[in-house]
């Protein structure tokens, strides 16, 4: 993948048809995203880019457009894994683990990109229910009961997806092209996990939510770096055997090079 934007154009003929949106009433405005294509393969080389996503309004009312009363927020959410966050306390002098807390199912990458500022969409209500915002993530932490502690542990993974550039968000990242049309702009960070990912539109009319669509986007890695993580995957035992017998034997060919008579 090139470093410059990336488009995944959407195929319009009439309305779009990809995408799986929840069904709307007749008449009532929806919203659609397509993409040109369901994989991207990187390569070891690859640094980050912008993802360029397009999108349509079905039935826009041409009034409330020219108003600017529509807004649109897109999301592109990475496959859940379980995480397990690590507090680090100086003790005699050294930084050692003396607490830590497992959360299940948090989204490896999280990009937000959105038409305005979050304030000027909707309310914090409809964000929480929405599950809208890094922030407004349904996070379930496995064990510990301590509120305190799980809210400072649950601050720190954010902290730590944010620094690693995996957890970002783009206010005006969501432009409209004409009435019907927009293009959202999102980031891959250059550690962007591989897997299957989401990529969520929410419509909103005044403030008020009124639809969403989905599609998916599979990031995979390309060349030998995807054979070599295949052969850690299927067989981790050999790997590991392998990358043990080899640093070995790296070791053992420095010493003798370097061996002084």
């Amino acid at each position: 993948m090139k470093k410059t934007a990336l488009a995944l154009a959407f195929f319009v003929a009439g309305a779009l048809v990809c995408g799986s949106g929840r069904a709307q009433p007749a008449g009532q405005e929806s919203i659609e995203i397509g993409l040109s294509t369901d994989s991207v393969s990187i390569t070891s080389g690859f640094a980050g880019t912008n993802l360029t996503i397009f999108g349509a309004l079905d039935n826009a009312d041409p009034l409330i457009s020219r108003q600017g009363g529509y807004d649109v927020i897109v999301v592109l959410e990475g496959p859940p894994r379980p995480v397990v966050v690590r507090k680090k306390t100086r003790v005699l002098g050294m930084w050692i683990n003396t607490d830590s807390q497992e959360f299940g199912s948090v989204p490896t990458s999280y990009a937000v990109a959105m038409t305005r500022m979050p304030q000027d969409i909707t309310d914090t209500g409809s964000y929480s229910r929405l599950a809208v915002g890094a922030e407004n993530l349904h996070i379930r932490p496995l064990g510990g009961e301590n509120p305190g502690t799980i809210k400072e542990f649950t601050k720190a993974l954010f902290n730590e997806k944010r620094g690693r550039g995996l957890y970002t968000e783009r206010v005006g990242g969501v432009q409209f092209l004409s009435r019907n049309l927009f293009r959202a702009t999102l980031m891959l960070a250059p550690n962007v996990p591989v897997g299957t990912h989401r990529a969520r539109a929410f419509l909103f009319r005044h403030g008020a939510f009124i639809g969403e669509t989905s599609a998916p986007l599979t990031i995979q890695k390309a060349g030998v770096e995807q054979r070599i993580y295949e052969i850690a995957q299927d067989y981790s035992f050999a790997y590991g055997s392998a990358a043990v017998f080899l640093a070995i034997i790296t070791g053992w060919l420095g010493r003798i090079v370097f061996r002084r008579d």
